[in-house]
């Protein structure tokens, strides 16, 4: 059935998930209010307008739509495009296949493979503004003399000229080239931060400009739009001209300098307006989409705002979180992760351990115990990345259980990637809610943990000062990280310390 609103009742005991990332904690919906409009905001994160149901039932549409759902009915109206309806799919799993395989089938691409296998270094809250050549080799050498493994380092904002000037800064990074080679010796990958913002007072925006490539306001003028940074012109990615600039200030990158890929931040919705003047007539979401898109020429990437893509070979890192507990802290990583593969972001990433939000990320209010079982909670994601060096701010104890955590991703790295490479194969998520495995066993409410894959649960702790917690089994056969055998199904308080992330392998 296709429609522009749809009124849905809800079955007994069906819960829906989908939408938007940045309501993780909001999944499964069905129990209380919850309302949202995909095309007024994306939650600084990934959205894509699709909703699933644990009754084998979807919603699908083209564009951005808005829902509102009780414990009663879900009601979706679809101002841009129709919306597509389908059930008769049985289970969540049922549902969310028959959607990628008909609207978002996954592409036979994998990113970078180190991505998985080893943990990632992004040098934001340990650099923020002001990240230089030696820097950058002293945060490398110090992840070896730790003892953790090499992986893919990222050199966040400001290692560039201005916005849209991408080439190093000559003061901060006198030779580039010779960086990113010792890096490479040393194991690491390089990925450079950029962003589709051109600042105005630049010589690049001087060239940008006549060539009609920058976005322009509803008057015809080109836009500058105040972000996070300042204000800035904006890249109109529709335009095909615009996309093969930008493809070129990247290559050159990898060409001269040996930089292996990009972090391609911004792009979020909220940056655009809905008269906006452009090459290609679409809505604000789809300019969040163009920008994506520029990614896909590499494979070593990453975004943390993206609309629709599912099934692509793009990572997909969750927002920064708070350097807290509670209220988009420790607690959001897991339902947002799931809701990522729930949504056909399948290659999902965690947020910088410890939390990626600088305001909140302070030496002298550290959270020793938070930052140690947040990288536990991200060891058995599909990825993990260090930003705060847990070297400088952690006393031994807890410094040797971060490293515990990284290695233990590493040892992993193997399985994990054949579970990447059977997403981009199927579309499967590989960080999988215990709803999705388990149908018809009472799993919807979960959310402190997880299942790697179809054998993997896994269950970290999220809670302050929690030396123990339940652990909620499956039918089945489960053998721990401890040794112990649990009969499924079951439900069971375990030990907890501080040193111990659990997980255990269905046999």
């Amino acid at each position: 059935m296709v429609n522009n609103e749809l009124v849905i009742e809800l079955l007994p005991d069906e819960y829906w998930w989908g939408g938007r990332v940045a309501d993780g904690r909001s999944m499964p919906y069905g129990t209380s209010l919850f309302r949202v409009d995909l095309a007024a905001s994306s939650g600084a994160n990934q959205a894509c307008p699709l909703l699933v149901s644990s009754k084998g039932r979807y919603v699908w549409s083209e564009e951005p739509f808005a829902f509102q759902i009780d414990h009663k009915e879900l009601r979706v109206i679809g101002e841009f495009a129709l919306l597509k309806v389908e059930k008769g799919n049985e289970t969540l799993a049922g549902a969310f296949r028959h959607a990628a395989r008909t609207f978002f089938p996954a592409v036979p691409a994998l990113p970078e493979e180190l991505l998985f296998t080893a943990p990632q270094y992004n040098l934001w809250i340990e650099l923020l503004y002001h990240p230089t050549q030696e820097k950058v080799l002293q945060y490398a050498r110090d992840v070896l003399a730790n003892g953790m493994p090499p992986g893919v380092i990222m050199i966040d904002d400001n290692w560039h000229e201005p916005y849209g000037t991408w080439t190093f800064h000559p003061g901060r990074f006198p030779q580039p080239k010779q960086m990113v080679d010792e890096l490479h010796a040393w194991g690491f990958k390089v990925m450079l931060w950029v962003c589709p913002f051109i600042s105005p007072d630049s010589s690049t925006f001087r060239k940008l400009e006549p060539a009609g490539i920058l976005l322009k306001d509803g008057e015809g003028k080109t836009a500058i739009r105040k972000w996070w940074n300042g204000y800035s012109a904006v890249l109109d990615c529709t335009n095909p001209q615009a996309v093969a600039w930008i493809h070129e200030q990247l290559d050159s990158l990898q060409s001269q300098f040996g930089i292996d890929g990009f972090k391609l931040d911004a792009g979020d919705l909220e940056f655009y307006e809905s008269d906006d003047l452009s090459y290609e007539i679409t809505t604000r979401n789809g300019h969040s989409e163009a920008w994506a898109k520029v990614g896909l020429k590499y494979p070593l990437n990453e975004y943390r705002a993206c609309w629709k893509l599912a099934g692509q070979p793009l990572i997909q890192r969750l927002k920064d979180k708070q350097h807290r507990w509670e209220d988009n802290g420790l607690d959001c990583l897991i339902p947002d992760g799931l809701a990522q593969g729930l949504l056909g972001y399948a290659y999902t990433c965690p947020d910088m351990i410890g939390g990626g939000e600088f305001t909140s990320f302070s030496v002298d209010q550290l959270d020793s115990e938070l930052f140690v079982r947040s990288a536990q909670c991200s060891a058995l994601f599909p990825m993990m990345q260090f930003s705060a060096a847990p070297w400088r701010v952690l006393d031994d104890e807890h410094l040797r259980y971060c490293i515990e955590a990284a290695q233990l991703h590493a040892a992993f790295g193997e399985e994990i990637l054949d579970l990447a490479k059977h997403a981009s194969r199927t579309g499967e998520p590989i960080l999988r809610h215990m709803a999705y495995e388990f149908p018809g066993e009472g799993m919807e409410m979960i959310q402190d943990q997880f299942m790697l894959g179809h054998s993997l649960l896994v269950a970290p702790v999220v809670v302050r000062g929690a030396r123990s917690r339940q652990v909620i089994f499956p039918t089945g056969i489960w053998v721990g990280d401890d040794g112990t055998t649990v009969s499924g199904p079951a439900k069971l308080e375990i030990e907890v310390p501080l040193d111990r992330l659990p997980f255990y392998r269905k046999q």
